[in-house]
């Protein structure tokens, strides 16, 4: 990417829930910095746009661009005026592919909410190498799937090289805490990923498999994480993770760019901790035959109100371990609910971090692609913390 180009960031969805809550954050966050971005807000309507910058006290003067993921040649504009492209436009397998192509031709950087693998598969395979000549650099799952997973094993396995001399070969990842609703758009991912099983039965082998993103390599064999089992490094019973599944593929895929820095024999899982005895069976028990979205009958768009978004929160423990009975462990804490809140400010903090990064090209990970960097940043601006626990 050689041309200047009139934007550092664009917004794109910003009149959807998490895309609304994406501008605020720049809108507010960096008014009067000097490491203010040059922004603007891009959607299918003007008038909508225009509503929403008032809406959430952005100044008047903040560019509104229009663009449709179903008109392709608004998509190639918007992403030629741009350095990076944040969209919250799902579901990608969707509305996202033109995007990506768009972003691939122009060299512009991309990043998303992405939670669905054999979308993302599919996008590695067609891109891979169009990113890498060009100077893309995409960047798939900047939310909370799958950053605080990701970069909380690249955390904790740049502490373990430091004290044992070599990573972890075994990584548990254990959400002790967590309040925050589910998200319209992620129920209406989950389903269409269900509804493409159907249609093509071979993308079920893809989704089950842990290193479905990592092409030409299959690592050892990984716990399902489907059943509820009693963890001998916390001493509870632990339940199912509905994130687990993504997570798990964007965690081994940081690991496969990175060059299997962890490790070709990389072990890891994610479960939900919850206590200990016949109290914490029964409730791992219950919780695995529990609809993951409860009741929630959320459309794309709607999500949990600022109140409840301010009271969530998450906490989550990773525990490295060696053959030796060796252990160590990090914790990642977010101070909003994961879904909407932290997840809207950790994608505009992946924004700023892709305008300083001058990587190569290609589809990546927040993990292998921003690393440190994108944890400073976090941990400065965005309300998470990062921290071994003795």
């Amino acid at each position: 990417m050689t041309e200047a180009r009139e934007f550092d960031i664009i917004v794109y969805g910003a009149t959807g829930f998490t895309g609304r809550l994406v501008a605020e954050y720049l809108a507010h966050h960096y008014a009067g910095r000097k490491d203010a971005p040059k922004w603007a807000m891009a959607g299918r309507s003007k008038d909508k746009l225009a509503e929403v910058r008032d809406l959430i006290g952005a100044p008047k003067d903040v560019p509104l661009v229009i663009a449709d993921a179903n008109d392709p040649a608004s998509l190639d504009a918007m992403a030629h005026r741009t350095k990076v492209v944040l969209t919250t436009v799902g579901p990608y397998q969707l509305y996202g592919g033109d995007l990506v192509a768009a972003c691939v031709r122009a060299g512009t950087a991309y990043a998303d909410l992405c939670g669905e693998p054999g979308w993302m598969r599919e996008m590695i395979d067609a891109h891979q190498d169009a990113a890498k000549a060009s100077g893309a650099r995409i960047t798939f799952s900047c939310g909370f799937d799958s950053i605080p997973f990701d970069l909380g094993v690249l955390f904790l396995q740049a502490e373990a090289v430091k004290r044992h001399g070599k990573p972890a070969p075994r990584v548990k990842g254990r959400v002790r805490k967590m309040q925050g609703g589910a998200s319209g758009g992620t129920i209406a991912s989950l389903t269409e990923t269900l509804k493409a099983v159907a249609k093509k039965p071979s993308l079920a082998l893809l989704l089950k498999s842990s290193f479905a993103l990592t092409p030409g390599f299959e690592g050892p064999s990984q716990p399902t994480g489907l059943v509820p089992e009693h963890d001998s490094a916390t001493g509870t019973w632990t339940a199912p993770f509905i994130m687990a599944p993504i997570n798990t593929k964007n965690v081994h895929r940081t690991n496969f760019l990175l060059g299997h820095e962890w490790g070709a024999d990389l072990v890891y899982d994610e479960m939900v901790m919850t206590t200990i005895g016949d109290a914490g069976k029964a409730m791992a028990e219950a919780m695995a035959k529990a609809n993951p979205f409860g009741d929630a009958k959320l459309k794309p768009g709607e999500g949990p109100s600022k109140e409840e978004r301010e009271a969530g929160f998450y906490d989550i423990l990773f525990i490295g371990e060696y053959p030796d009975g060796t252990t160590i462990r990090a914790s990642v804490q977010g101070d909003r609910d994961p879904g909407y809140g932290s997840t809207s400010k950790m994608l505009a903090e992946t924004g700023m971090a892709l305008l300083e990064n001058d990587s190569k090209g290609g589809i990546w990970t927040p993990g292998a692609l921003l690393g440190r960097a994108l944890i400073d940043r976090l941990t400065t601006n965005a309300g998470l913390t990062f921290q071994i626990e003795e």
